[in-house]
């Protein structure tokens, strides 16, 4: 599989989404490994629970989206040092033909969403028999 057509980063690292609250937006870091079955991609999310992320996958674009949602209450907390960030996760990428979209899974576990994009059969190496002749 041409791995450029496989996955593409979009715009840089990100595609901006539209902001409608007044949050951070984080670009998580995202591994790409290819095997012999399709693309794996891990994203590191931490703080993110399974039903605070919403995965979709429209016109060849593959979209990331996570909330975080604060852990205490900042009105009634008196921080000595604060460096933890809280807010969204957001990141795009370009499918490529050579992906199942209709069999792309994912599963979050230990704050690192794993992705896992089948290829085509098409793009499967195979093994092609010789006859003598």
């Amino acid at each position: 599989m041409n791995r450029d057509k496989a996955i593409k980063k979009t715009e840089g690292d990100v595609v901006r989404g539209e902001r409608t609250r007044d949050r951070q937006v984080y670009s998580p870091n995202v591994d790409i490994m290819e095997n012999k079955d399709g693309l794996v991609l891990k994203a590191d999310m931490p703080g993110v629970g399974i039903k605070d992320i919403d995965i979709q996958y429209e016109d060849g674009l593959l979209t990331l989206h996570a909330k975080v949602e604060p852990r205490q209450d900042d009105s009634n907390t008196s921080y000595l040092l604060r460096e933890y960030g809280v807010g969204d996760f957001y990141r795009s990428f370009r499918v490529g033909e050579g992906v199942e979209v209709d069999q792309i899974r994912a599963e979050l576990k230990d704050g690192v969403m794993t992705l896992h994009l089948p290829k085509a059969e098409a793009l499967k190496p195979r093994k092609i028999a010789v006859r003598a002749g």
